[in-house]
């Protein structure tokens, strides 16, 4: 029995998966059980920004899977305390809780906002979210998603949850009560289409919240770690939240969340409100400090804007050639979407069939999030791909 065969009788069908099964990666490229080879330019949906096997990654991994892996929380963690660190150094954050997703991530991030209000003797404990927003699948982070279908079904979501329209100030504010306690947003809506908040959005974001005394979250779980140029997205708007989670790329593929505070949220969460087995053990945070550490260079977030920008530039002159196909082209760093007239699905696999990993979302746009260490070399092989495949179109 193969691979796909196994997955088909034993594992739940929670994925409509596509028929390969990769067994080998090697930087920006993929590798099925045949041997194909395929240009990922989605690493594991903006998961391995440093490509796949990462040489200094993973010998991290292997160094430190030989020494130990796991303790509990109940004694200190050498690597997870340097990753606290340096996470803090190269950001706004004064304290750092870890998890295993992003899911997690936002679920503590909603409690975090939700005791702050408590302790503050508020009058309520809503929290504000925004419509085509994506914030994970665990019942508090599906409640605050913005997306019906990810909901349908499963009862009554969390209560006291409000929904605003995204990059729309005057919208929030008619949500927005002396009961809200936390607002929570994504500066690029990834799943929602790669859609970038603009800057008056979130310093407007940032006003409200001070004025009602309510804990601002941000979701960088896909925009962080370089992947729009910076290490965070906020870092763009020069507007600091007074909480960031993260994941994703946070491992390199080893799974690993944060929530990353400062000011009065960074020590809501005392012993006994908060906590997590596996969150932030000797293996995922061995794999995070080689992540930040290389990823935190100048040249190296230099060098993500310089192929950002040269992959939008590509993708804007198919833009030119195919018009009937492609609307615009938008997003940040190596966070671009590709914004078609027509629903995009056919177009993700027939790439797939060519050795090109892309994917679609919100229907009709195609999200590219290729590892960070991409050539503009490998770059030029995707679009050619893209294009010959937009030709029968």
């Amino acid at each position: 029995m193969d691979t796909i065969e196994m997955t088909e009788k034993y594992v739940m069908k929670t994925y409509n998966r596509y028929p390969v099964s990769f067994v080998r990666g090697r930087g920006c490229y993929l590798y099925d059980e045949n041997g194909k080879e395929y240009l990922d330019m989605l690493a594991g949906i903006a998961v391995c920004n440093l490509g796949h096997c990462h040489p200094e990654v993973t010998e991290a991994i292997c160094e430190q899977a030989k020494e130990l892996i796991h303790t509990s929380n109940l004694f200190h963690i050498k690597p997870q305390a340097e990753l606290a660190r340096l996470i803090c150094e190269n950001s706004f954050g004064e304290k750092v809780f870890f998890c295993n997703s992003g899911a997690e991530a936002n679920e503590g991030a909603i409690k975090l906002a939700r005791r702050y209000a408590f302790e503050k003797s508020k009058k309520g404990y809503e929290i504000v979210a925004f419509k085509n927003s994506f914030h994970g699948r665990t019942f508090a982070s599906v409640s605050v998603t913005g997306q019906g279908k990810y909901n349908e079904g499963f009862g009554p979501m969390l209560s006291d949850v409000k929904f605003a329209e995204f990059n729309n100030l005057d919208s929030v504010k008619a949500v927005i009560s002396d009961k809200t306690c936390g607002i929570i947003v994504e500066p690029i809506q990834g799943e929602g289409g790669i859609v970038p908040a603009t800057e008056e959005f979130l310093k407007g974001l940032r006003e409200i919240a001070d004025e009602i005394d309510a804990i601002l979250i941000f979701d960088e779980v896909q925009t962080g770690i370089g992947r729009t140029g910076k290490l965070f997205a906020y870092q763009h708007y020069n507007v600091e939240p007074d909480v960031m989670t993260l994941a994703k790329a946070l491992g390199n593929g080893v799974p690993i969340g944060a929530i990353v505070a400062k000011g009065k949220a960074a020590n809501v969460l005392k012993p006994g409100l908060h906590a997590s087995t596996f969150g932030g053990n000797f293996l995922a945070t061995a794999a995070g400090v080689k992540v930040i550490e290389t990823v935190s260079k100048d040249e190296f977030l230099e060098s993500v804007n310089e192929k950002g920008n040269y992959l939008k530039g590509k993708l804007l002159e198919l833009k030119k050639e195919f018009p009937h196909i492609i609307e615009s082209v938008r997003g940040m760093g190596l966070m671009i979407g590709v914004v078609c007239k027509m629903e995009c699905g056919r177009i993700v696999e027939k790439a797939l069939e060519k050795g090109l990993i892309i994917n679609c979302t919100a229907k009709n746009v195609l999200r590219f999030a290729p590892p960070l260490i991409i050539s503009e070399e490998e770059i030029d092989t995707g679009i050619r791909i893209l294009k010959n495949i937009l030709s029968i179109f």
